[in-house]
């Protein structure tokens, strides 16, 4: 079965999952803006980047650190890695096992420990989970391999100054609905966010060229030019003066309400367009084949992802394991397999709104400088 658009698929969810919300319209939207944010996020592991990246963390704005701000993912420099496997006897994986486990491979003494499970009696992986943190960097595990006997887990040292962000956006009103303040009010937040947390500033010229500015320590002005001359001028440097306060900022947006195009933008997406580095857009091809193929109607290998999905929406549901934080271990394994072995068709799935004339590839590309840099030398 297709879909004309997101809105006819929210319609489904509706009917086939929310009927019992009082609100089941409401409902069924946030789903999928969470689905929005599991596309990404796995989308980003696919990418090589899983080691790389935390949730939900707070950014603080370039030059006024008092200020900060939660992203949805961030991506980090890694400092060191360990791996080690432990025993699987069906208990939960917490962080102070962990760390008792870690100790035999250094000291981490200066860490303040963190009340976190890896992995729950019931099977719940925390993804990107924080085990400990320093003052300017922190531990976080991840689960590379479970089988009956055995867990391997990998825990990597991120610096806590990541390189670059990804945050989710749903934009546009729901069919039906009267357009109000609140979806460009959201739109503003997260252009605000995306101009104030990296030191490559943005400035407008009278003609409305946008022009990019970026200061040294001492308050020197160290380049301006064109913003996007000067932004691969950054990336492709090897210099500190340019890179250790930059941030990459990516946004991704779907769309809320079948009202826009990518050739004909509402407001919203040109104030995201003109905040971010890039602006990605998931098309609605994309989502509704998404939950197709893996929650309303999918084959017996993506069982435990309509699982997840059910249970964590469903009336009587006692936990969520549909989450970017949390997610059923049996599902998680499954999105894995699925986003490897579609990575290619995913990756259409999303256009490009800015920069103009870009490609995925190129983005991947600007990610791939930035997560090869030498940090420890860059952030010394």
């Amino acid at each position: 079965m297709s879909y004309d658009s997101v809105d006819h698929l929210q319609k489904i969810l509706t009917e086939k999952v929310f009927g019992y919300a009082q609100d089941s319209k409401k409902a069924a939207g946030r789903a999928l803006g969470t689905i929005v944010e599991i596309i990404t996020f796995y989308l980003l592991k696919s990418w090589g980047l899983g080691k790389s990246l935390s949730i939900e963390t707070k950014i603080p704005e370039f030059g006024n650190p008092d200020i900060t701000h939660n992203v949805e993912f961030s991506l980090h420099p890694i400092l060191s890695e360990y791996n080690i496997k432990i025993n699987n006897y069906n208990k939960s994986i917490t962080a102070h096992r962990i760390m008792k486990e870690l100790s035999e491979k250094g000291n981490f003494i200066h860490f303040g420990k963190v009340s976190n499970s890896l992995l729950s009696k019931d099977g719940i992986i925390r993804n990107a989970c924080t085990i400990a943190c320093s003052r300017h960097s922190r531990l976080v595990a991840t689960i590379e391999n479970i089988d009956e006997r055995s867990i391997t887990i990998s825990i990597v040292e991120q610096h806590l100054k990541p390189y670059g962000i990804f945050e989710c956006k749903r934009v546009g009103v729901e069919e039906g609905t009267k357009k109000g303040p609140q979806t460009i009010e959201k739109a503003k937040q997260g252009s605000y966010v995306a101009k104030a947390v990296s030191s490559l500033q943005k400035v407008r010229t009278p003609d409305g060229q946008l022009f990019g500015i970026i200061y040294e320590d001492n308050g020197k002005v160290l380049y301006t030019e064109p913003y996007h001359t000067l932004l691969r001028k950054v990336i492709c440097s090897d210099a500190p003066a340019l890179l250790k306060h930059f941030i990459l900022t990516v946004g991704v947006v779907s769309n809320h309400g079948n009202w826009f195009t990518s050739e004909n933008h509402n407001k919203e997406l040109k104030v995201l367009a003109q905040s971010y580095d890039w602006l990605i857009f998931l098309t609605d091809k994309g989502i509704t084949e998404f939950v197709e193929e893996l929650i309303i109607n999918p084959s017996k290998c993506y069982g435990y992802v309509r699982s997840a999905f059910i249970e964590s929406y469903s009336k009587d549901k006692k936990k969520n394991c549909f989450t970017k934080v949390k997610m059923d271990s049996h599902a998680d394994a499954e999105l894995n397999r699925y986003f490897k072995e579609y990575r290619s068709r995913i990756e259409s799935w999303l256009n490009i709104i800015s920069p103009a004339d870009s490609s995925i590839d190129e983005m991947k590309e600007e990610i791939s400088l930035l997560q090869k840099k030498n940090w420890g030398y860059i952030l010394k």
